[in-house]
This record gives structure tokens, C-alpha cells and sequence, in this order.
């Protein structure tokens, strides 16, 4: 039986953790097209957190959400969450009954047309339209994909969201990048930066880690080449030459911004007679400042080519769900949270500590036995 209200955490409207109001709502109804999935996991991303507190400006001294098509689209309340996992309860007209019971994984975009190769005005769920922190989601019944596989645990693939991995695919896409090329691949330890040392990996590309040490064998283990410490940032260059063989990045994943992207472009031109491509800027974040000091100069002078990555597109997420259905894609799940303890759970994910690694997910409290205990981390209360 399907209820008619449900757990929710409702996001009422910008600001710190206090506007994450923990409600009953009802439960959706599948509208045409949809199907009605019952959340067993939902991925905890840092986009949640920005969206939040408003931190996507475009222009100098904006504070904004995400509002690539021109408008405001997070309106409150809204449920956030946009990495789903969970089963189909109930389905819309048009979908066949045959789904019910299917366990799958959210493409959580919001496309704005049926092109499978762009996606230009991007939104997403959880932001454009109620996300999974709730017991229930209406979602588009192709892209809700199946994945049956039974030795990921639901919590486990929900740790494989396309919030983090299309993203990281996006980049590589976009950069174009070749087997046998290095890729330097900053901020690895978080969810797009893991999923980007397994999928140059995939391709045949050679991942190079940034990150701190005390994360490189965990790192090392999950395919990268080396681990190079981002708590010093002193003669970087030639501790990237040492690894190389002195040999230049060809592309750098820059997921990290500020001050450091002038070094990471150090990386790739200091030998530009050893290049047999023009170097590449890939940039998906800026955990580290929004504005970065570049001489142009050493951009066109050198032929930086740079791309700016936000959302994938529909063939990239099939893709990407191929990939897992067939193993090759491994989930990097730190641990669990219920959803009642959201608050806890983005106090954690902002001051993680030193052994953090990959994702954390919410759970709600109806499915915490099942889905969350095993990955408990309520001792971080």
C-alpha cells in the first residue's frame, strides 16, 4: 500500500542548515511518463549545500542558485537530493506495469529537449523539481534506469549518482582525452574526483591523484597512477616530473579553482616540445576560490584550451549506467546517514575529516535497517 503523506526534508528557503524542516507532504502521484519510486538511498553532494546558501553567482557579488535557463527554478519548498536509488511502487499513464518492482538509478537532470548529445540550460533534481531526500519521488520513467545487479547494495549505487560520475565523464568528454594520456585529477577524494580516476582507467588513461597522503593508498587501490600531496604546493612541478619521468600532464580535471589552477597549468607546459597535444583545462568546481589569477599571455601563447563542465548529457548517463551494469564503474561509499539527521549529515560533509573518501548517503528512517545501518556513520554524532 502506498500512503498519502510521507518524511520529507523541505528546504523552505536560503540560508545555513536551520532551513532543512524535517515534515510530513504527500506523496506524489505519477503524472504521464513517470514512475513512482519508493527512496532507499539518495546521495549526499555539495551541490545540495550551494544551492542552499545561494554560492552559484555568475556575475561579481551575486549570490544565486542554479539558474542556468535564465529564471529562478529552486523555488520553495523544495526536496532536495538528485543521486536516487530505490524501487518502482506505482507508474503513470503510458508507462508499463511491468516496472513495478524494478530497482534503478536516477539521470537526475532536468533536460530542457530531446537531444542526446548537449545539454546547454541544465537542471537538475533536487533543485528544478522535488528531489530524494523523502520516502517517495515521481521521476521520469526513462530516466529512472534498472540496475539490477545484486552485489551493489542500494546504498551502494546510490554512492554512483550521476551528480558526481556525469560529471566527471562530461569532463573527459569534453577534453577529449586519449588512452595513454595523463590526466592530473585534483580534489580526488570526493565523488566526482573518484569517479574520474576509474574512468581514465576505463579509456585507458593514466590518472595522477591530488590529494593528501593519508588518503593515497585507498586512492592507489581504486586506480590511481600516484598520489601527489596538496598540502604542499612548493616545487609541485617537479614533484609531478618525478612521477612522470619528466614528462608533462596532458590534461588537468580541475575541480579545485583559486590559486592553485596557475600551478596546475604549470604542469602542462613546462616541456611543451614533449607535448604531441595542445594542453587542457577541464573545470568542474572551485573548492579552493571562485577567482583564479591567470596571465592570458600564458593561455594563448601556449594554447590552453579550457572547458567548463557542469551537467552531461543523456548519452553520456546511458553510458555511464552501462558501465555499472557491467561492473566496471565501483561504487566508493563512505557511510550513512537517516534522513531525520540530514543536519548532521551536511555538518560532516562540510568539516570531513582525514579519512573521508567518496560519497556519503541519506537514507530515510523507514529504510535505515535495511539501506543505512550497515554503513552507519551515526557515530559521527
Amino acid at each position: 500500500m502506498i500512503p498519502t503523506t510521507m518524511k520529507a526534508m523541505v528546504l523552505t528557503g536560503h540560508g545555513d542548515v536551520d532551513k532543512l524542516e524535517y515534515q510530513d507532504v504527500p506523496v506524489p502521484s505519477p503524472a504521464a511518463g513517470q514512475v513512482l519510486v519508493k527512496v532507499t538511498a539518495t546521495a549526499k553532494n555539495n551541490t545540495d549545500r550551494k544551492a542552499r546558501e545561494g554560492l552559484y553567482p555568475t556575475k561579481k557579488g551575486e549570490m544565486t542558485s542554479f539558474q542556468m535557463g535564465g529564471k529562478p527554478t529552486l523555488l520553495f519548498p523544495r526536496i532536495q537530493g538528485a543521486d536516487i536509488a530505490g524501487r518502482v511502487v506505482a507508474v503513470g499513464e503510458g508507462v508499463p506495469d511491468s516496472r513495478i518492482g524494478e530497482r534503478g538509478l536516477l539521470d537526475f537532470n532536468i533536460y530542457a529537449n530531446d537531444r542526446r548529445d548537449i545539454n546547454l540550460t541544465p537542471d537538475y533534481y533536487g533543485h528544478g523539481a522535488d528531489g530524494g531526500y523523502a520516502e517517495y519521488v515521481a521521476l521520469p520513467s526513462d530516466q529512472f534506469h534498472h540496475i539490477p545487479n545484486p552485489e551493489l547494495t542500494d546504498a551502494e549505487l546510490a554512492s554512483m549518482g550521476m551528480c558526481s560520475y556525469q560529471t566527471a565523464y562530461h569532463m573527459v568528454t569534453s577534453a577529449n582525452i586519449q588512452a595513454g594520456e595523463r590526466v592530473l585529477v585534483t580534489g580526488a577524494s570526493g565523488g566526482v574526483g573518484t569517479a574520474l580516476i576509474q574512468l581514465c582507467r576505463i579509456i585507458g588513461a593514466i590518472p595522477y591523484a591530488l590529494s593528501k597522503p593519508d588518503k593515497a593508498e585507498a586512492l592507489l587501490r581504486l586506480g590511481a597512477e600516484a598520489v601527489l600531496d596538496r598540502s604542499d604546493m612548493d616545487s609541485f612541478v617537479d614533484r609531478v616530473k618525478a612521477e612522470t619521468g619528466g614528462k608533462p600532464i596532458d590534461v588537468v580535471m580541475d575541480l579545485v579553482g583559486g590559486e592553485m589552477t596557475d600551478v596546475f597549468i604549470d604542469t602542462m607546459i613546462f616541456d611543451m616540445n614533449a607535448r604531441s597535444t595542445y594542453p587542457r583545462l577541464s573545470i568542474a568546481g572551485a573548492s579552493g576560490g571562485n577567482i583564479s589569477e591567470i596571465l592570458w599571455t600564458r593561455i594563448y601563447l601556449y594554447q590552453v584550451q579550457i572547458f567548463g563542465v557542469s551537467h552531461g548529457t543523456r548519452d553520456e548517463a546511458d553510458q555511464l549506467m552501462a558501465w555499472i551494469r557491467e561492473g566496471q564503474l565501483k561504487p566508493v561509499l563512505h557511510g550513512a546517514f537517516r534522513l531525520s539527521d540530514l543536519h548532521r549529515a551536511e555538518e560532516y560533509f562540510v568539516n570531513r575529516g582525514s579519512n573521508y573518501l567518496g560519497k556519503i548517503v541519506i537514507v530515510p528512517d523507514a529504510q535505515w535497517s535495511e539501506h543505512g545501518q550497515p554503513w552507519s556513520l551515526e557515530a559521527a554524532r
